[in-house]
């Protein structure tokens, strides 16, 4: 009886390759299994195309509700960017992913499923981990773990040879990972940090000289962290996101150019384009700025760290994620109200904000004659807060004396 394996496939070149390798390899029926989480391009045609490298089955999934509300906003909650820069996009998506390739096998009675990631990068940890969370029965192929090929150019050989239509060329070796948090840009000249990034490795942004001469003024309207509204019009979140991804990318918002650390031990350079995610986490962070008190926004930055983390390293079903959110939850019940941002050539700058939940009182926050601040207070506030330094150096001595002099003493 032969194997049947569920493959993840974007129709991109590694994929592409992977969908016939398994088949030439292990004699094996392949459905493949591709996700819809708001890429652009990718998905055109790939259903065609994953037959004709003799897929059995392909299965085509639209998961951008899914991704948005159950993926996206749990991580702007938590304010996660990882080395806090990187909105994650590609992080995000994978344990989508793994779970719709899960539902699939289930459903199709595989007993395996495949991924086409590199055997130094995050992802083949990311759909193993979460894969063995969801579905520990199910056997693992990680076909660039293990095949012949040394590069992309002798994929893309491969897939002339078998009549594989795949966007990559020799030319324009690009990797791309698109979906509606971003886009992920690797390989080819990028590998060099030295090198600027050529134009056209950016994919969904303009340049900044290109961007419009006239400022774009966007309005963001928040409800326990989320938001819900552009201008005043009610969104649902995927057209919400779509939108910023236009506007922001119309005035060159969001070009990430990262050299990170990767969890198998390296650093990469990266490129990303992240217009919604940039302009949704600046919002978020100013509205937190002023709803949320100073010890748990304070806290919340450290958790923001370890969450972003989490997600980055593969472990979005682990028990500390769950209990994480509940954390992020409760943080984000006041977090609630609008933002007023200017969109201009590349950056984006606060113009105002206001919240029903806002804990900035003018009245205490003033130096005209409407100040209602008990300054004589601060007397007795600093005699007690200062108290313990007072006592320490009393008896120790100086902070600057050395430790031969404190020996002496």
């Amino acid at each position: 009886m032969k194997e049947k394996i569920a493959v993840a496939y974007s129709g991109g070149l590694d994929t592409s390759v992977i969908a016939k390798w398994l088949q030439e390899k292990y004699n094996a029926d392949v459905i493949t299994v591709s996700a819809n989480l708001g890429q652009q391009k990718e998905l055109i045609g790939v259903e065609e195309k994953a037959y004709k490298t003799g897929a059995k089955k392909a299965v085509v999934l639209d998961l951008q509700q899914e991704f948005a509300t159950d993926f996206i906003f749990p991580a702007l909650k938590a304010s996660a960017l990882y080395e806090y820069t990187y909105p994650m996009a590609t992080s995000l998506g994978r344990p989508l992913i793994a779970k719709a390739l899960v539902d699939v096998a289930k459903a199709e009675g595989c007993t395996a499923v495949a991924h086409g990631c590199t055997g130094k990068g995050n992802d083949q940890v990311r759909f193993e981990a979460a894969i063995a969370a969801l579905a520990p029965e199910l056997k693992v192929y990680a076909p660039l773990r293990e095949w012949e090929f040394k590069s992309r150019e002798e994929e893309i050989e491969y897939c002339q040879k078998h009549g594989i239509p795949v966007k990559a060329t020799k030319d324009s070796p690009y990797s791309i990972d698109e979906n509606m948090w971003g886009t992920s840009i690797e390989c080819g000249i990028l590998e060099n940090p030295r090198i600027a990034p050529p134009a056209d490795a950016y994919q969904r942004t303009v340049s900044p000289e290109q961007a419009p001469d006239t400022p774009t003024q966007v309005e963001i309207e928040f409800e326990h962290g989320v938001p819900v509204a552009l201008g005043g019009v009610k969104m649902n979140p995927v057209d919400l996101i779509m939108k910023l991804n236009a506007i922001g990318g119309a005035n060159a918002i969001g070009r990430l150019d990262l050299v990170e650390n990767r969890l198998v031990g390296i650093k990469s350079r990266e490129l990303y384009e992240a217009p919604a995610a940039t302009i949704l986490h600046f919002a978020h962070r100013e509205i937190e700025r002023l709803t949320l008190d100073k010890d748990t926004m304070h806290y919340k930055a450290k958790l923001s760290n370890d969450y972003a983390d989490l997600i980055y390293n593969g472990l979005w079903y682990s028990p500390l994620r769950f209990a994480l959110d509940a954390f992020v939850n409760e943080t984000q019940k006041v977090v609630n109200g609008v933002a007023v941002l200017k969109l201009y050539k590349g950056n984006v700058e606060l113009l105002g904000r206001w919240s029903p939940n806002s804990l900035y009182d003018t009245s205490l926050a003033t130096y005209t004659e409407e100040d209602t601040f008990d300054h004589k207070a601060s007397i007795g506030f600093i005699k007690i807060y200062s108290l313990p330094l007072k006592t320490y150096y009393r008896i120790n001595g100086n902070p600057t004396a050395t430790t031969e002099e404190l020996t002496a003493k």
